[in-house]
């Protein structure tokens, strides 16, 4: 799916700590917690609390968020409909990466359970 690059960029410029009191509120609303959020974004980016902080403090574009990031291998099993998109069809990489992060806290404030979340293997 070919997103415009107006919005790719638009993307690209616009900070983590501008969104994320949104991703907070919207996690603590449906009764997850904060503690939960920070397990979902350390999951997908490798950032701990302490690094999450620093980032935030340092008011970094979602560019240099994913720039740092360390992808999970698994982020690729990351699919559905955010925002209006299809993420695994999204063509732009940063865009796509932003966007697996909206599903990741979109599937918490829905509720799933944390290992459907985090993409973990069955067990056999």
């Amino acid at each position: 799916m070919t997103t415009t690059p107006e919005h790719d960029a638009r993307i690209a410029k616009m900070t983590f700590s501008s969104v994320w009191p949104h991703y907070v509120t919207k996690v603590e609303k449906k009764g997850r917690t904060i503690d939960e959020l920070y397990q979902v974004i350390e999951w997908l980016t490798g950032f701990d609390k302490e690094k999450l902080e620093e980032l935030i403090e340092r008011k970094v574009t979602f560019e240099v968020f994913f720039d740092e990031a360390n992808l999970n291998p698994n982020a690729d099993l990351i699919t559905g409909v955010i925002c209006g998109y299809r993420v695994e069809e999204i063509e732009n990489q940063l865009t796509r990466k932003t966007r697996y992060l909206d599903k990741l806290v979109d599937e918490l404030a829905k509720g799933k359970k944390m290992e459907k979340i985090l993409r973990e293997p069955k067990n056999k």
